[in-house]
């Protein structure tokens, strides 16, 4: 089974331990002890977890895109969501080399857009 890493903000391995912990927290589930859970209640009950869940708290953290809150931000909180990014941009190279790219291209043509070129 590949990591669940992507903009749902979580990694299904690396984060089990915040998974267990949100199961506990919101659902009162042990998943260390328990043997028979299908892996489609699984993924359903971690898709109702909430944002009052550690793990539902670090996906805020790490898919936050409003402008105020991310001021509101800590230097340590401004750590996790910088280092997530870092993280799912190099799986997104990797899968994808023309991912990149087509990013600096992106990147180039919003620069020409509001700087201009040489060449005007």
């Amino acid at each position: 089974m590949a990591a669940k890493q992507s903009a749902d903000g979580y990694d299904l391995f690396e984060d089990y331990g915040l998974i267990e912990a949100s199961f506990a927290q919101q659902y009162g589930i042990r998943l260390r002890h328990e043997k028979d859970m299908p892996y489609s209640e699984f993924t359903t009950l971690l898709a109702g977890l909430d944002h009052e869940t550690p793990l539902g708290r670090m996906v805020q953290i790490r898919t936050e895109d409003d402008k105020d809150q991310l001021k509101a931000f800590t230097p340590e909180m401004r750590k996790i969501r910088r280092d997530w990014q870092a993280k799912v941009a190099k799986k997104m190279a990797a899968q994808n080399p023309n991912w990149v790219r087509e990013q600096l291209g992106g990147l180039q043509a919003a620069f020409k857009a509001a700087y201009g070129s040489k060449d005007d």
